[in-house]
């Protein structure tokens, strides 16, 4: 679809940000990708992100049109799976860094999806097939960064009722977060609401105006300058775990998106540093009680050891 803009301001601003302007419902990273694909002209001709703005000025926009997610299906895609546990009807698996756990209109491959399908392929079963065509068997998931255990169904029984125990708060879900600063209380609770940033599309943010969250949590171990925090999702809204810590005013250690004012403290870019550890729940046909746990990874392990461990 096409769209035309007039630039009439006096003073100069950058094509990307007079663009990030129009389209307040698209992230930056979106309206990048638009102009670097040549789908964004200033006077007729492509412009860079950078190109200053001057009064006068045409600006066209060739917006892509939206292909909906349920339209296509993953394909398989062979990598290297951690699987804790696998049957016929669910297997749990330990997802890590840098990987997204299924595709999306603009990441169709290498996800944790695509490799799922391959692996249940590889032993002639399935994934339940669930209301989105692209995210079979997904129940839960993890950001990109965030490492660690998730269920998946097999079966459609099971993704159903896996469902239910994660809508009904009777999946057990903790996580290990290094969060900079020393939180000096045993634990806690936060009971803040979530909802998308209004300017920032990429993050979210505590508002009161946002749905329902609620995260437990309680102090582990505490180092100088950081404390290692057990998180408990009760509700499991997108970064959840994510905004509550910078609501608390201990943002995840390496969080690209909420601990950019400790940009400098960073130990590297490989994303914050969220591992979720624990997880419980009631297998779905069987009825048994299951309860499976994952190490810290390496990398996050080698970063706690460097640290100075505050005693008691």
């Amino acid at each position: 679809m096409k769209f035309e803009f007039d630039f009439q301001a006096d003073e100069s601003v950058r094509l990307d940000q007079f663009v990030t302007e129009k389209f307040t419902r698209e992230s930056r990273t979106t309206i990048k990708k638009w102009i670097k694909d040549k789908l964004v002209s200033v006077n007729g001709k492509v412009a860079k992100a950078s190109l200053p703005l001057v009064k006068g000025d045409k600006v066209v926009v060739q917006k892509p049109e939206v292909v909906n997610a349920e339209d296509f299906i993953p394909d398989p895609e062979k990598m290297d799976l951690d699987i804790v546990f696998e049957d016929d009807d669910i297997l749990v698996v330990n997802k890590p860094v840098n990987l997204v756990v299924h595709p999306s209109v603009n990441h169709r491959t290498n996800t944790l999806v695509n490799g799922l399908l391959y692996h249940v392929q590889q032993n002639g079963s399935q994934l339940a097939i669930g209301r989105e065509s692209y995210r079979p068997g997904i129940v839960h998931r993890l950001d990109k960064d965030t490492t660690g255990l998730l269920v998946v169904a097999k079966s459609q029984v099971a993704l159903e009722k896996l469902i239910d125990q994660v809508a009904n708060h009777e999946m057990k879900r903790i996580y290990s977060g290094l969060v900079y600063g020393e939180i000096f209380e045993a634990g806690g609770t936060v009971n803040v609401p979530i909802r998308r940033h209004e300017k920032d599309r990429l993050k979210f943010e505590a508002n009161e105006n946002g749905r329902h969250a609620v995260t437990h949590f309680s102090v582990k171990h505490r180092y100088v300058g950081y404390t290692l925090v057990n998180f408990q999702l009760e509700t499991g809204r997108t970064h959840q775990i994510r905004v509550h810590a910078q609501f608390m005013g201990h943002p995840i250690v390496d969080d690209q998106l909420y601990a950019r004012q400790y940009k400098e403290r960073f130990f590297d870019d490989e994303g914050q540093l969220l591992h979720a550890h624990h997880l419980e729940l009631t297998h779905p046909v069987t009825g048994e009680h299951m309860a499976f746990d994952a190490p810290i990874p390496e990398h996050f392990q080698a970063i706690l050891d460097d640290l100075i461990w505050k005693r008691a």
